[in-house]
Parts: structure tokens; sequence; C-alpha cells
């Protein structure tokens, strides 16, 4: 897979959505992850949950990317962001860039939904 190949796919649920990255997290996937992330927003999603099982690396643009996808999520909308299927790496990565200070990390994507739920 090039690293200038990137996919994601949302799939909506009964009060949130779940958007699945495929690929490198740079300045092309975060903001695909934004554009959509947007739209959902636009239309009354209040719990995102984004699953990077398929991308392993995640660059300071995409982190920078993220990081106005939960401040308009969190701090605008008043939602929730949750992070799931995190390489060790990108766990670490977002902890020490204050990510989790604002978005939850879960190991699966049910534990995210369960979280969705519960809000």
């Amino acid at each position: 897979m090039s690293v200038d190949t990137f996919t994601l796919d949302v799939e909506r649920k009964v009060g949130f959505a779940i958007l699945r990255t495929d690929g490198y997290v740079n300045n092309l996937g975060g903001e695909k992850i934004a554009e959509l992330a947007n739209t959902l927003i636009d239309e009354g999603t209040r719990f995102l949950v984004l699953n990077l099982e398929k991308s392993q690396v995640v660059n300071s643009i995409g982190i920078s990317i993220l990081i106005e996808v939960i401040e308009r999520m969190v701090e605008e909308e008043g939602g929730k962001i949750a992070f799931c299927h995190l390489t060790k790496t990108i766990a670490k990565t977002f902890q020490i860039m204050g990510l989790t200070q604002y978005a939850q990390i879960y190991e699966t994507e049910a534990e995210a939904g369960r979280a969705a739920h519960e809000q």
C-alpha cells in the first residue's frame, strides 16, 4: 500500500458513528477524516468512534487535524470522540500530544460502542 493510499469507511449507528481508517493518517488522511467528521457533526452526531486498526502511522499533520476535529466535537458541540484499535506507538503519541485529555481510547470497537450508549 502506498503512503498516498487512504480510505475511510463510515458506519452510522443509533446515537453515534464509527469511522474506520485504512492507511497512513497524514494530511490527506486527516483531511478526509475531518471532512467526514464535520459532515456527521452537522447531521447531529455527537459521539464519534475512530477505529485506526488499519492505520499503523499517524504523522504530526494528521494529529493536528484530529485535534481540530476533537475541538469542534468536544468544545463546540458538547460531544465525545473515542479511538480504538490503536497501536501502542499511536496510543502513546496521542497521550503525549494531549489527545487523551479530550478523547477516550478503547481496545475494541465494541467497548467504544458501549461507551457511546452510556453517554
